[in-house]
């Protein structure tokens, strides 16, 4: 494949979206000289922002609002978006008139001059790709981050030569959509499996298929980084022909682990020690564990996985250690936004599902306890089911939370279900009721933290959208909170 396959090709693009990888897409097909039609089941004016950034581009159609069979039937070629169901009827028509289907991700795999670094996981996977390029970008010049992190791989292509550092993320769907090229990232890293998107992939063993997918191809001489605390991890490691690095936050269990047996080709990467973190079988002492400053005991996961693929690349420890100081939490992502009459509030609007939401809720109780040992976090929670297990959330809130506040939605009456009846539940139809409530509920020395457990459609355009509405919410309670402030200071 080249550049030059796409001039003058046409081409539909099925799924603009709203968090621009679609946009991407179309601009660079539009750079190749394309003939691009954009199609995408949304309205035009759900698409406003992302329409927004197409203006002034030359050969673009669009068919918005629904899609067109003939678009499918007779274009030259069709590149779906990660999130369109592989069994479309419009992919299915496709298919049986020879019309070739493919994906950002797959070409950008045929076309990228340099190595690939390739990032993915149920979660931590933003975390760990942004935490690495950091690293690396500290010692080597040319250093690109892209991939599920709001932004087509594409857009990223005319800036890389064969020197650079590419780090992308890649979620399973998109792993799954670049299949057909047979084609893994040079260095895989999986930071853990989880159970999510059962709503889209009926069972749990096709979504770890698909998670797979990130080192089928690889060859002997490609690597792969494990982490060594997530047991499914370690049984499939077996399935692994490259050279496998396992990192660990339970140093003395990685250094007594008998590697070999797992596969012959494993070794030792990162991992944490009474407090320290070292690298390898020699021990080779990196940082303490005092100088990340990501909150959360799996956000150390994270940042043993950055660690590990660094010193593959050579990045000496002084560098990594200054690297961990300064590298701050992602957007919503334990991410602090402000505190108002001594409660605080934060932004996890990326804990989608319960796991996530069970690993936010005990980071924030061990980070900032409450008073005398009660109980101190107002969760803001619920929303759109993926046909998840909630049980193990419903104790979690039982114990830590004294109140929650629930969005309306198939999961919230799966989750209230779980909640004990000593933890008052709230209702919210929308961000600025849920803030309200949370807001009254919630004394001095508590803690408001939306970490939903789950997805986000039905009452927000995605889950960015909801912690963008989570932030506003809160700074118009704080204007509020303020003008009252000084209203009392009018004499």
């Amino acid at each position: 494949m080249q550049l030059s396959d796409f001039k003058d090709k046409r081409i539909t693009v099925m799924g603009i979206g709203l968090h621009g990888g679609g946009v991407g897409v179309i601009k660079f097909l539009a750079a190749q000289g394309a003939k691009v039609l954009a199609t995408d089941l949304q309205k035009k004016e759900e698409l406003t922002v992302s329409l927004k950034a197409l203006t002034g581009l030359d050969n673009i159609e669009y068919v918005l609002g629904e899609h067109h069979l003939k678009d499918f039937t007779g274009a030259d070629m069709i590149i779906k978006n990660p999130g369109v169901p592989a069994d479309s009827k419009y992919l299915a028509a496709a298919k049986e008139n020879n019309v070739p289907i493919d994906s950002d991700i797959g070409i950008f795999f045929e076309l990228c001059p340099a190595p690939i670094i390739g990032v993915t996981g149920t979660k931590g996977k933003s975390t760990t790709a942004a935490l690495l390029a950091y690293v690396l970008s500290q010692r080597y010049p040319q250093v690109i981050l892209a991939g599920n992190i709001r932004q087509s791989v594409l857009e990223k292509l005319p800036e890389i030569t064969k020197d650079t550092l590419v780090v992308i993320e890649l979620s399973s769907w998109q792993l799954a959509d670049a299949q057909n090229h047979k084609k893994s990232p040079y260095v895989a890293v999986i930071t853990n499996i989880k159970q999510d998107h059962l709503n889209h992939y009926g069972n749990f063993q096709n979504y770890i298929k698909d998670k797979k997918l990130i080192f089928k191809f690889q060859s002997e001489k490609d690597y792969v980084f494990l982490n060594y605390d997530d047991h499914l991890l370690k049984n499939v490691s077996h399935e692994i022909t490259s050279r496998i690095y396992f990192y660990s936050t339970n140093g003395d269990a990685l250094i007594h682990a008998e590697l070999p047996a797992i596969n012959q080709k494993a070794r030792m990467g990162a991992y944490i020690k009474n407090k320290k973190i070292y690298y390898g079988a020699a021990q080779e002492l990196i940082a303490d564990v005092k100088d990340v400053k990501l909150i959360g005991r799996h956000n150390l996961s994270n940042v043993l996985a950055a660690i590990s693929v660094a010193d593959l690349y050579n990045v000496p420890p002084e560098i990594i250690k200054t690297a961990l100081r300064n590298f701050k939490s992602l957007p919503g992502r334990l991410q602090f936004i402000d505190k108002i009459n001594d409660v605080k509030y934060i932004n996890d609007t990326t804990g989608t599902a319960p796991d996530a939401a069970i690993a936010a809720i005990e980071t924030i109780n061990e980070e900032f306890p409450g008073k005398d040992k009660k109980k101190h976090i107002i969760l803001i929670a619920g929303g759109a089911d993926k046909n998840l297990d909630f049980a193990e959330l419903g104790k979690t809130i039982s114990d830590h939370a004294k109140a929650v506040v629930l969005f309306e939605g198939t999961a919230s009456l799966k989750l209230a279900k779980e909640i004990d009846s000593e933890t008052e539940l709230k209702q919210a139809k929308n961000m600025q009721k849920a803030v309200e409530l949370a807001k009254g509920l919630a004394e001095p020395g508590d803690v408001v933290l939306l970490s939903p457990g789950c997805a986000s459609f039905g009452l927000f355009q995605h889950e960015f959208d909801r912690g963008r509405q989570f932030n506003e919410a809160v700074m118009k309670l704080k204007k509020q909170e303020e003008v009252k402030i000084n209203a009392r200071k009018v004499p």
